[in-house]
């Protein structure tokens, strides 16, 4: 029975999941459609078609892998659609107005802005749905860990990690991350006093180089609000969302905390065991982790990167300003170059995610059998 709730909850990840993709691939495909470009398939996941139908001249598809999708839009991205397609791009690119290749690359993140925006006025007018953000108290240490030796106390509350405040455990657990390596200044609220320690959290590689601060924080009383989920106020919640994703990414161009950065990144397989979790957690927390992955999709594309939408929209800005077009070859070059490299960081992400939640599971294993043990032995 166990096996078949755990196999109804990943289809609902996955459903959940191709919603973001699908929501931000409709963006471009009605824009387009709109501005009467050509539309040659409308595609949910990638690789051969398990189903496929034409209507109107478009192609509409449900592909054999579910961790993506695309609209195949030839006069806007021949290359890269083609690419995607398994086929070699020939023909003759019609060239359109660069504002209308513009409008139909940030259409896509738009359409992921205006979902998440749903989403949190949803959960804004659910009663059950859990908000809050939880202080981050103190209520034991572990002995001879990091906090113990600096002086942290049971009873403290933890305020900020080197100057930057802290308001939930995913904010304590970043910014950790984010000093790995390096001794950090915890702020702390004690008897209505600020003080600041120092501490240098201990790197567990077992746990991917997860920081262990020792405290052990208090649950609060009631349902535990998730940490993506910090106010009822919708503009709040999408505030929080972006302030994380640019936290992230400013952290990514700071030389002291890119290695640390590039070391907490996660992949598909993070993002799938998050939504996972989340919904078995609570439906509610699963729609709010939504949100939350949508705020980030609509960011991460309009990055300027070739094979992105901000890449298109930054070679379609080159043609407005200079009045001319970028070589089509160079700009074919460099947007292969940059999907070979996504795809291989995705691939990369994917084996490390997977063997750290492998070796996770071997820890939990090896930890459940050695308490038998002891436990054997103790009768």
């Amino acid at each position: 029975m166990e096996t078949l709730v755990t196999i109804g909850y990943v289809a609902i990840c996955v459903f959940l999941f191709s919603v973001a993709i699908a929501i931000h691939e409709f963006g471009h495909f009605i824009v387009a459609l709109k501005l009467g470009l050509k539309v040659d398939v409308f595609s949910i996941g990638f690789g051969p078609a398990l189903w496929k139908k034409t209507v109107n001249g478009v192609e509409y598809r449900i592909s054999a892998i579910p961790l993506g999708g695309y609209v195949s839009i030839p006069d806007v991205d021949s290359e890269g659609t083609a690419k995607l397609q398994g086929t070699d791009g020939g023909g003759e690119r019609k060239r359109i107005a660069p504002w209308k290749e513009i409008l139909v690359s940030v259409a896509g993140p738009a359409m992921n802005i205006v979902l998440a925006a749903v989403l949190a006025l949803i959960l804004s007018a659910v009663p059950s749905a859990r908000f809050g953000i939880l202080e981050l108290d103190v209520e034991s240490l572990l002995p001879g860990e990091s906090a113990e030796r600096a002086g942290i106390m049971p009873g403290d509350r933890i305020v900020s990690v080197n100057g930057r405040e802290v308001g939930s455990k995913i904010d304590l657990r970043t910014e950790l991350m984010l000093a790995k390596g390096r001794v950090s200044e915890v702020g702390l609220l004690r008897a209505g006093t600020n003080l600041v320690v120092s501490v240098e959290p201990r790197c567990e590689e077992s746990l991917g180089g997860l920081p262990v601060l020792g405290v052990i924080l208090k649950a609060g009383e009631g349902a535990v609000a998730a940490a993506w989920m910090p106010e009822r106020n919708p503009l709040r919640q999408l505030a929080w969302d972006s302030g994380q994703i640019f936290r992230v990414l400013k952290a990514l161009v700071t030389p002291r905390e890119m290695k640390a950065t590039g070391n907490a990144l996660g992949g598909p397989v993070s993002i799938a065991q998050g939504i996972y979790y989340s919904i078995r957690a609570n439906f509610w927390d699963g729609l709010g982790f939504l949100r939350f992955l949508n705020v980030n999709l609509a960011v991460l594309n309009l990055l300027p990167i070739p094979v992105l939408d901000g890449g298109l929209i930054l070679f379609s800005l080159f043609a407005l300003v200079f009045r001319r077009r970028a070589p089509e070859k160079f700009a074919a070059a460099v947007t292969s170059f940059f999907m070979y490299l996504l795809i291989a960081l995705m691939l990369f992400l994917v084996c490390r995610d997977s063997y750290r939640t492998w070796k996770i599971h071997h820890i939990e294993d090896s930890g459940d059998d050695a308490r038998q043990d002891e436990t054997s032995e103790g009768r």
